[in-house]
């Protein structure tokens, strides 16, 4: 737990006392008597994922790219930490019901929950948000678009490049150059195509490298991708990148041109992750580097909600906003297709492929590829990073760094570094906790400190 969020919670609980003390004098003065000091309240969502520790440099990207104030920009970042807890909470709730949660807004202080059951309406209001009845629940949706993915294994689908699931219109879309190349892939996939909607893209995606020079970093002295985020693996240190970028055993050197590093794996297509372990000359930190070289920091790694703001950081044209379209996206590059990345409406160009995507302070993902540009505009996908740290053993460096992790009192299955789905269960202090909310746990991230993120059951 930060230094920072460690003062506020003690300040509540000085609060509390106070207000608790106050009560039994005047309780005592009447003749009777009250129960002791009330427990300092659990942190809020926005404290857990320190929407506080947004710079200036992340701040000013959002207004200008969304169109904000400053007020604005850090009230979205607020409700939408509150909106990814709330849409945890009923997700579980919900259990097979559950069709799928989105922000809107310019401050994002809509939150939509959709179910199947008219039923639940009530109880999705109750938690504040709004309820949409739809037909198909997600994990239908995500059910048809794994048999895409599947099928997309025998087929060229470079003129049908994109499918993902939609929660906002509950059916997993395609998007095609040509109609017959989406229909083709439906047969193949035997999909229900009253779970699916085509429509008709002139874009073509590609990945995000180029082989012209300039700066972050290089591969094999020639390529140039972006870092994407700082992380160790026990003592070793390195960063998340790529997996285009590079492969295994590839070397790299710095945006100096200094000896930094080796690639230690990497997967392209099926995927886009890699990552670079580097020498003794290079420090992992919790940051990004953001506009005017200033650090922004990462607190952590909790997947934002669809609608919610994103930022990305690379090489090639430096920090740009936007939001998540899609979770579950699929997307074909003349490389081959590629499962499981984030669709956003943040531009990017040639050398930012690898590079930071990162909400408020948790990082998102690493640039994977797109297609337009930062004068015209397009969509650019990402590689999730939850997935990407699971896959290879990461820890996420982050400036939250809450110190030795103590032992939870009783034992349990909780640990620091382990990557956590909606859904999954663990113990801690003999009591069982259910995640909320995808994200790498930390210390000071312990279930029963974070009801944001685990709900105890």
């Amino acid at each position: 737990m930060s230094p920072m969020l460690q003062r506020h919670i003690r300040a509540r609980a000085a609060g509390a006392a106070l207000a608790a003390t106050a009560a039994l004098l005047v309780a005592g003065l009447s003749g009777s008597a009250s129960a002791g000091p009330a427990a300092a309240p659990a942190p809020t969502a926005a404290e857990t994922l320190r929407t506080d520790a947004a710079p200036p440099a992340l701040l000013g990207a959002m207004q200008r790219d969304l169109g904000l104030d400053r007020r604005q920009a850090q009230q979205r970042l607020v409700n939408e930490a509150d909106a990814g807890a709330t849409a945890g909470r009923l997700r579980v709730s919900l259990g097979d019901d559950f069709a799928g949660a989105w922000v809107r807004g310019a401050e994002s202080g809509t939150l939509t929950v959709a179910t199947t059951d008219a039923a639940d309406v009530a109880a999705i209001e109750a938690q504040g948000a709004e309820a949409a009845v739809v037909r198909h629940s997600l994990a239908d949706l995500d059910a048809a678009k794994a048999r895409l993915d599947r099928a997309a294994g025998d087929l060229n689908t470079a003129d049908a490049p994109v499918w993902y699931v939609d929660v906002r219109t509950n059916a997993v879309v395609i998007e095609a150059v040509r109609p017959a190349a989406a229909r083709a892939l439906l047969k193949a996939a035997g999909v229900d195509t009253s779970l699916t909607r085509t429509e008709r893209t002139a874009e073509r995606p590609r990945p995000l490298y180029d082989l012209r020079g300039g700066e972050a970093y290089y591969i094999n002295n020639s390529g140039r991708c972006s870092i994407g985020f700082p992380v160790t693996k026990g003592t070793q240190q390195g960063f998340a990148t790529a997996g285009h970028c590079g492969r295994t055993g590839a070397s790299t050197s710095g945006h100096n041109r200094v000896a930094q590093g080796t690639f230690q794996g990497s997967v392209f297509p099926g995927r886009d992750m890699a990552w670079v372990a580097t020498n003794s000359n290079w420090t992992a930190t919790p940051y990004v580097k953001g506009a005017g070289g200033q650090n922004v920091q990462v607190t952590g790694s909790t997947q934002a909600t669809v609608g919610a703001s994103v930022c990305r950081s690379g090489s090639t044209t430096g920090w740009h906003c936007g939001t998540v379209q899609q979770l579950n996206t699929s997307v074909t590059y003349p490389e081959g297709t590629i499962s499981g990345v984030t669709r956003t409406t943040v531009c990017a160009e040639p050398g930012d492929s690898g590079g930071s995507y990162i909400s408020g302070s948790q990082a998102q993902g690493v640039t994977s590829g797109g297609s337009g540009n930062c004068s015209s505009g397009g969509e650019t996908f990402f590689q999730p990073i939850n997935p990407l740290l699971q896959n290879y053993g990461l820890t996420l460096r982050t400036t939250d760094d809450g110190g030795p992790e103590e032992p939870p009192p009783g034992g349990g299955t909780w640990a620091a570094g382990t990557v956590y789905q909606p859904g999954d269960t663990v113990t801690y202090g003999g009591a069982t906790y259910r995640c909320l909310q995808a994200h790498q746990a930390q210390a000071g991230w312990e279930p029963p400190n974070v009801p944001a993120l685990w709900q105890r059951v």
